[in-house]
């Protein structure tokens, strides 16, 4: 599903209106009705509703929102804000509508000064201030309504957008001055600002509503955002030949886990298996040995010279992939062979945990990764590699920068996990779940993407189906396990599931 910026969004409304064809303010009509819709399903006619209207579209669909519930019998009271004296067409024709059909309880509008209404905690209040369009953090007067409205006990619905709130970048926004909304009811499709953690305190539970935009525009629109769906991800699988024989399904080496964290190296290499990978090694200090034998018997171990860190980079000519990094330690001993093994590995890689720590700690050496490395950052890995981040767009925009910079994929782990390709786009995963916020987690997503890497998929359906897979067989995990009680190693055991969650 594609996401669309602000300014690609009017471009489809616009083509819509052109092309269907419909004239704007009956498009307004038909989102409003959507609206009213979406509100009835929540609030009765006995909860009184208080409605702010800007002086643009959002403004518009709010009053043309007020009209249909004053006409259902709910007590409507509207408070149109016109400083400027100037609104939008479509805002000043609703304006029109709304004071003929004669059914609300109140109707004002501020030109100047603003006496709020007292608002209490069986009101509904609909947020129709500002939409999509807004640019700019809000100050003055309407900043303090916000702040007045966040300070109510009444529940907030907003109206596609909170108001305040910028649709992309907020690096910059006051966020005292958004408003908080219980519900946002957004028009066609998500926003991007909706997938970063920050603002999930603004937009509360979100309702994606179809007002049934140009399909045409929708599809010709290019869009450097998406979200990934299932029926794209059943595509990306590769059939399994009834004749297969384990040579024939991927050789994987896992590179992890010093002494004391042999369990990272466990997690990484039964995740690699489950994912399908025939034959899997794992490169491991000695004294992890009688650990990994008893914990993962059909992997085949590969001992490190030393006898708790690895200290020597070896050869992967026989290897279709490498996943590194999980448990390895970050002292100097084990620095200099990971940038030496990372250097002349041909296959392709998989850099995640203290692989990334250390990179984070020689930052000249991330100019001489190799092309098309696969690097799974969570967002603190990540800013020690970088830079801090003020917030999660620039982390996602440095991140972006990075995959085309290295000519690899950037997988920045969080709720949304974003996935940055060379060619400066962005996916994100819609699977997954707070449960998954454990230790080993990461692990057995760096098992997962290896194990697919091995059997021969492509970096980038790789990185798509391993996150995805990883995802789903946490919420797999949760819906029977409960959130709280999840473990790394139970995404492991419901990976068999997610697989054929995927194949039916």
């Amino acid at each position: 599903m594609k996401i669309f910026t602000s300014a690609q969004i009017r471009d489809i409304d616009r083509f819509t209106i052109e092309h269907e064809p419909i004239d704007s303010i009956d498009l307004m009509e038909r989102a409003s009705t959507v609206l009213t819709q979406a509100i009835m399903e929540t609030w009765r006619p006995s909860t009184p509703v208080v409605v702010f209207a800007g002086p643009g579209n959002n403004g518009g669909d709010a009053m043309a929102v007020a009209r249909m519930l004053s006409e259902r019998n709910y007590q409507v009271s509207v408070y149109l804000f016109n400083i400027s004296g100037q609104l939008s067409t479509d805002c000043a024709t609703n304006k029109q509508r709304l004071l003929a059909a004669k059914r609300l309880k109140d109707f004002v509008e501020v030109t100047q000064e603003f006496d709020p209404p007292r608002l209490e905690r069986d009101m509904l209040v609909v947020d129709g201030l500002f939409g999509s369009g807004l640019n700019k953090p809000l100050a003055g007067g309407f900043a303090s309504l916000v702040k007045y409205i966040n300070a109510s006990p009444a529940q907030v619905v907003s109206i596609d957008v909170p108001s305040g709130l910028m649709t992309e970048d907020n690096s910059f926004n006051v966020r005292a001055n958004i408003i908080r909304a219980d519900i946002t009811l957004t028009l066609q499709q998500t926003k991007l600002a909706f997938l970063f953690p920050e603002n999930q305190p603004f937009i509360g539970q979100v309702r994606i509503l179809d007002i049934r935009l140009s399909k045409e525009a929708t599809e010709q629109t290019d869009a450097q955002y998406s979200i990934l769906e299932e029926n794209d991800i059943r595509q990306l699988l590769l059939p399994r030949d009834s004749f297969a024989h384990k040579g024939m399904m991927g050789k994987a080496l896992i590179i992890a886990g010093s002494y004391g964290m042999a369990g990272a190296a466990v997690l990484a290499a039964r995740a690699c298996l489950r994912s399908g990978a025939g034959k899997v090694t794992i490169h491991t200090p000695r004294k992890n040995y009688a650990v990994l034998q008893a914990a993962v018997p059909e992997a085949v171990l590969q001992l490190d010279p030393e006898e708790t860190i690895f200290s020597e980079a070896v050869d992967t000519e026989d290897y279709h992939a490498l996943g590194i990094g999980p448990g390895l330690g970050q002292s100097e001993q084990t620095a200099i062979p990971l940038i030496a093994q990372l250097r002349r590995t041909t296959c392709p890689v998989v850099a995640d945990a203290d692989a990334l720590n250390i990179l984070a700690n020689h930052r000249a050496w991330i100019q001489q990764l190799p092309k098309g490395i696969i690097l799974t950052p969570h967002p603190v890995e990540f800013d020690r590699m970088d830079s801090h981040s003020a917030d999660s767009y620039e982390r996602l925009t440095k991140a972006r920068h990075l995959a085309e910079k290295l000519h690899g994929y950037v997988i920045l782990k969080g709720h949304y996990t974003a996935i940055c390709t060379p060619d400066g786009r962005v996916a994100f995963n819609p699977t997954g779940n707070a449960g998954m916020a454990t230790a080993g987690s990461g692990d057995v997503l760096t098992g997962i993407i290896t194990a697919l890497l091995a059997r021969g998929y492509k970096s980038q359906d790789a990185c798509y189906l391993g996150v995805y897979l990883h995802g789903l067989a946490g919420d797999l995990a949760a819906r029977d396990l409960g959130e709280e009680s999840l473990l790394a190693s139970d995404i492991i055991r419901y990976l068999s599931r997610a697989f054929k969650r995927l194949k039916e």
